[in-house]
């Protein structure tokens, strides 16, 4: 049985990390989000496993609350999904500002939108 956490080993930490995946390939678009990915090691070496990054801009998401909620929720939606998808380093990005809407409402669309990009990923 896996963790239900997110394991330091499957996040990204670094900069460098960050800008590779961000010069990666778009996997997803949608109203919210954009998913780009990177192979997670140089050529040759096995990739451990799928690891996130997240970048929630402060112009899209002006409270902290709305940010911090939206980090929650792609974190889950992406652990539910991490050992089905291919060993890379994903960054998901926030492109759209957030409009005045609920937190639970936005919960709930950030939660369908993530598990939509991630599941079309493992396929």
């Amino acid at each position: 049985m896996s963790c239900a956490t997110l394991p330091a080993e499957a996040r990204l930490h670094r900069p460098s990390e960050f800008a590779a995946a961000l010069k990666g390939r778009r996997l997803a678009r949608g109203a919210m989000f954009i998913v780009s990915a990177a192979p997670a090691t140089p050529a040759g070496e096995p990739a451990a496993c799928a690891r996130l990054g997240l970048v929630i801009a402060k112009r899209h998401a002006a409270l902290a609350s709305t940010r911090n909620a939206i980090k929650r929720v792609l974190r889950e939606a992406f652990r539910h999904q991490r050992l089905a998808l291919p060993a890379q380093d994903y960054v998901v990005r926030l492109h759209s500002k957030v409009g005045p809407v609920s937190l639970t409402a936005l919960k709930r669309a950030a939660r369908s939108e993530a598990d939509a990009h991630f599941g079309r990923i493992a396929r």
